[in-house]
């Protein structure tokens, strides 16, 4: 019979089903062509035709208004979702509406121009997120786009057409894609379209044929689009044959830094690892030289990173002076068996002439590796490390290290005069000028100082210390070449100690950086409970970045407002709990990426958010105030690095809690056994009794006396009276069982409830003797004073039940400290000591008992434990010394919960 207590519930098992199928995202086919006018919107259309024909329910949510009337003609019958209207620079735009498709929710949903982007003000930047969002949702898409709009392919169109692409799609959205229908014609064709304007109009189409639409062009995008979809298959036969075909022994790696040729290198590294279906990532090199990049090189930086994001790559950030030493030691770690790297001609200056280009470094350093080098366009071959022009920017005037400086010099000068008069050799006086020049650099902020005391202490020796005296001619002929050997010299040595410190404060930020990670990981290790590890982020957040910040652990869209810290001089919680910045946690939830200000979606937040994940699962969800300027790249990866501390430190809370979760089913499911074994074992002998006694006045009624009559129904009286009391504790327990937060205590005076007990416990057993102790003093206690009198009377009952028919029954009532303490005390034979720990769960293991046996110890005392329980009380029996049983239980008084 127990095996049929745990069968599953079928109405739980269709609604899980129901719930999976709400969950399956949806799914995508791309209508792929080389050319704008090859049909891709035609036959997304027909496709839908046969879809809505065969009972889909099909729903067009957006066709660009530029397709021609065969194509137009084809939305007969199909029904439209309406555009939404956006006003844009005193325009009125037709723009795709999300939010009502996704209201609707249709089985299939039709949105034309995957690579379009959106009008300013609306959720998403581009529409290929709109599309995203309705496959999170569970809405099949059809969709169409070009080749041209491929990310990586971005370079490669540019090369041939001559046009730069600027609205592209990622390569995943193409992966992601089920189906991928190549929409072709032959070139011939696709011309003799464009000069019957079934294109564009004539003025537009004589302009795109002498520029993007010509033979070759045309040759040439078709011949990649028949590729990018060949290789689409490829990839889906070599992932059904096995996936241990895949060349997983190959991974790429591409080098990014500030030059605009590094977006080329990442395009043709994710070509790379699509075509040899291997790993690859993305290394940007932090030195000494990243504190001098300029605003837009490090928005140059950051985009690089972005798209490689974009297209799939592991991003990895280092710190070091040598970039081509710290790339080798990364590629020989990691297993990189493949690096990629750009190249721009530049012109050699006297500075980088004897400079190894980064390269040939790479190659010395790495001849097992092969290097593969990508070269820079031709309109981006003037680019130049802006070095000297940022250096400039780096001198900082000060009063204190001009002092420092000329204090220096003047303590080397005063130096050099006592040594000359010694007639101690110049040499010697040289190598003061030189250490000076080491001071000044290590105690002064910047190169220039270093360089200025350099030419200085030069000018000084000669004025000073070559002949003729105090004048700037020197008559040796040897001066000169030692002028220019000790200003060399000078200008190394300052040079170093700059980089040296400027490596130290690297390294300094490096460990910073490192220290925090540690301590946050440490102190979340030992930090118990959802609402800590959220204090502890959030305070964390704000120390180091000075920004407010907001933590969700639910979705807002359930109600909960957030935990905001708010920083100093930042927006504070009445901005970030807005229901604009809510909505942006809410969609962070539900498609799992970064969201606000500073992305591509719902720009126009105060805050950027980020989801933290594990297990592919999003934990929760914090928005960082952009109130003093959105987020840079360092702060964004530092934030990642803490959010990944974090997430596994709520994964492990929530572990923790699931855990927690299972006892208690477990100890609920044991409690239910228990009930039910007991009640097996209870109520057997009560119904048997009623069942023979009502059997033998019915069989026998006229053969039986008076008095046996009336014993026979008694004993169904006593047994019913017995039996509704059972029935009475039940409901209590389940009462209780239900949620014993629940329970309503009310201040009740402790006396009272021990008379009430006692005069019911008279009425149903009026030979009983029982005595009863109460303090003089007003004893108030809150508790469910029904529930209570249920307890005394069930322990009163008991000691009735095993007590002598002469002994008295003892209730004592007393003041222990902050808790009340109520006894209930008999004269019976007592409890067998191989029986006290299971008093109050109702049933001994392995206890066997028969059918005819009394009803033991019942399941009275376990819902006397259960009610004192949930009083935050504690009820205990033990054995009298002199015979009998004392039965205890404590209640905390008024004011001591």
């Amino acid at each position: 019979m127990e095996l049929f207590d745990h069968r599953p519930d079928p109405d739980a098992i269709l609604e899980e089903i129901q719930t999976h199928r709400d969950q399956r995202p949806g799914r995508l086919k791309i209508f792929f062509g080389y050319a704008a006018g090859v049909g891709k919107t035609y036959a997304m259309l027909d496709d839908a035709q046969e879809r809505l024909k065969s009972g889909i329910g099909v729903l067009v949510g957006y066709i660009e208004p530029h397709t021609r009337p065969e194509t137009m003609q084809k939305l007969h019958g199909l029904p439209v979702l309406p555009p939404k209207t956006v006003s844009y620079r005193k325009m009125e735009l037709k723009e795709f509406d999300l939010d009502k498709a996704l209201e609707l929710k249709p089985e299939l949903i039709l949105v034309d121009e995957l690579a379009h982007t959106n009008a300013e003000g609306g959720r998403n930047k581009k529409r290929y997120q709109d599309i995203e969002e309705l496959l999170g949702a569970g809405i099949d898409v059809y969709t169409t786009v070009n080749v041209q709009h491929m990310e990586s392919l971005n370079d490669v169109i540019e090369n041939i057409t001559k046009v730069q692409v600027r609205e592209t799609v990622p390569d995943y959205i193409f992966d992601r894609a089920e189906k991928i229908e190549l929409v072709d014609i032959e070139p011939d064709e696709l011309l003799r379209r464009l000069e019957g304007g079934k294109i564009y109009r004539s003025d537009r189409a004589e302009t795109a044929m002498q520029n993007f639409f010509t033979q070759e062009n045309l040759r040439l995008l078709r011949e990649i689009a028949l590729r990018c979809a060949a290789d689409k298959i490829s990839s889906e036969n070599q992932s059904e044959r096995s996936l241990s075909d895949k060349m997983a022994n190959t991974k790429l790696l591409v080098c990014i830094g500030a030059s605009p040729s590094s977006a080329k290198c990442i395009r043709w590294t994710a070509r790379a690892a699509e075509a040899f279906h291997a790993s690859w990532a993305a290394l940007y090199v932090e030195s000494t030289e990243s504190e001098e990049l300029t605003a837009q090189q490090q928005k140059t930086i950051r985009e690089n990173l972005d798209l490689a994001e974009k297209l799939g790559a592991e991003l990895v950030n280092l710190t070091g002076h040598d970039i081509a030493a710290t790339v080798s030691e990364y590629a020989k770690l990691s297993g990189i068996t493949n690096i990629v790297v750009g190249k721009s001609r530049n012109k050699k200056t006297l500075k980088n002439l004897f400079d190894m280009d980064f390269e040939d470094k790479l190659i010395s350093l790495l001849p097992n590796i092969e290097i593969h080098i990508i070269p820079g366009s031709v309109a981006k071959r003037n680019y130049k490390k802006p070095r000297k022009k940022i250096k400039y920017d780096r001198f900082h005037f000060t009063w204190t290290d001009t002092v420092k400086t000329l204090s220096i010099l003047g303590g080397a000068t005063l130096l050099s005069f006592w040594l000359h008069k010694l007639n101690i050799m110049n040499q010697n006086i040289i190598m003061v000028y030189i250490f000076s020049v080491l001071l000044v650099s290590r105690m002064t902020e910047g190169y220039w100082y270093g360089i200025i005391a350099s030419a200085v202490s030069v000018l000084t020796f000669n004025f000073f210390f070559t002949e003729p005296y105090f004048t700037l001619n020197a008559i040796q002929s040897g001066y000169p070449l030692t002028f220019v050997i000790m200003l060399l010299v000078a200008l190394i040595t300052s040079a170093l100690t700059v980089r040296m410190k400027a490596e130290a404060r690297l390294a300094v930020r490096r460990e910073h950086r490192t220290e925090i990670l540690y301590e946050i990981n440490k102190k979340l290790l030992a930090t118990r409970g959802l609402d800590r590890i959220v204090d502890l982020t959030n305070d964390y957040v704000v120390k180091l970045f000075e920004r407010s910040v907001i933590f969700f652990t639910t979705d807002p869209e359930h109600g909960e407002n957030g935990e905001v810290r708010q920083a100093a001089d930042d927006i504070g919680s009445d901005v970030l709990n807005f229901a604009d910045e809510k909505a942006v946690a809410h969609w962070v939830f539900l498609n799992q990426k970064r969201a606000g200000a500073g992305t591509d979606t719902l720009m126009g937040a105060a805050a950027f958010y980020m989801p933290l994940i594990s297990q592919g699962k999003v934990l929760a969800v914090w928005g960082i105030s952009c109130g003093k300027g959105n987020l840079d790249h360092n702060t964004r990866l530092f934030l990642r690095m803490i959010a990944s501390q974090v997430a596994m430190a709520l994964e492990r809370q929530h572990l923790s809690d699931e855990q927690r979760n299972i006892m208690v089913e477990s100890e609920k499911e044991k409690m239910r056994s228990t009930l039910l074994r007991a009640i097996s074992h209870d109520l057997r002998t009560p119904l048997a009794g009623i069942l023979g006694a009502s059997s033998v006045i019915r069989e026998n009624g006229k053969m039986l006396d008076e008095n046996t009559q009336g014993s026979l129904i008694a004993n169904i009286q006593e047994e019913s009276q017995w039996l509704i009391r059972m029935v009475e504790n039940l409901l209590s327990v389940t009462r209780l069982n239900e949620d014993a937060s629940n329970l309503k205590k009310s201040p009740e005076a402790a006396e009272e409830v021990v008379g009430e007990a006692v005069s019911r416990i008279k009425r149903r057993f009026p030979q009983c003797k029982i005595l009863v102790h109460v303090p003089e003093e007003f004893l108030e206690v809150p508790m469910d004073g029904t529930l209570i009198v249920q307890v005394l009377i069930n322990l009163l009952e008991n000691a009735i039940k095993y007590s002598p028919a002469d002994s008295p029954i003892e209730v004592r009532l007393e003041r222990e400290g902050t808790w009340a303490r109520f006894e209930v005390m008999d004269r019976g034979r007592g409890i067998p000591n191989e029986d006290l720990p299971y008093l109050f769960t109702g049933y001994k293991p392995n206890e066997s008992r028969s059918a005819d046996s009394s009803r033991g110890m019942g399941i009275g005392l376990s819902i006397c434990k259960t009610i004192v329980n949930a009083h935050q009380g504690n009820l205990e029996a033990e054995n009298r010394k002199d015979g009998g049983t004392i039965f205890r239980f404590t209640l905390p008084l008024k004011g001591s919960e």
